[in-house]
């Protein structure tokens, strides 16, 4: 897996390998705004997950995942917070993804 120093370093890197959707967390399911998609968490799968710790602020912590759905033929990005700015909500949705298996 890629190492990256910046959360923009890995989105923008992950959008050149075609995840190209950004997806948010809204009323237990997977967003779309731009596409006004509203999915199940159940229909994606976490490809790769990259954990970012700000340096002096606790708000730059954030986990980015590359999210993919073969049902609806998705790739994108889905980026939750994590300590002090954890959102409940959004952690029980994000644990009903499946995580992707190597094979």
């Amino acid at each position: 897996m890629t190492t990256y120093e910046t959360m923009n370093e890995a989105v923008n890197d992950l959008i050149k390998r075609g995840y190209e959707h950004d997806f948010n967390i809204e009323d237990d399911s997977i967003l779309n705004k731009k596409n006004d998609l509203r999915l199940s968490p159940e229909d994606f799968e976490i490809d790769e997950i990259y954990r970012f710790e700000g340096e002096t602020d606790p708000g730059d912590e954030n986990i980015v995942y590359a999210v993919s759905s073969k049902t609806h033929g998705l790739k994108g990005i889905l980026v939750n917070a994590y300590g002090t700015y954890s959102d409940v909500d959004s952690y029980k949705v994000i644990s009903r993804l499946k995580k992707h298996s190597a094979k």
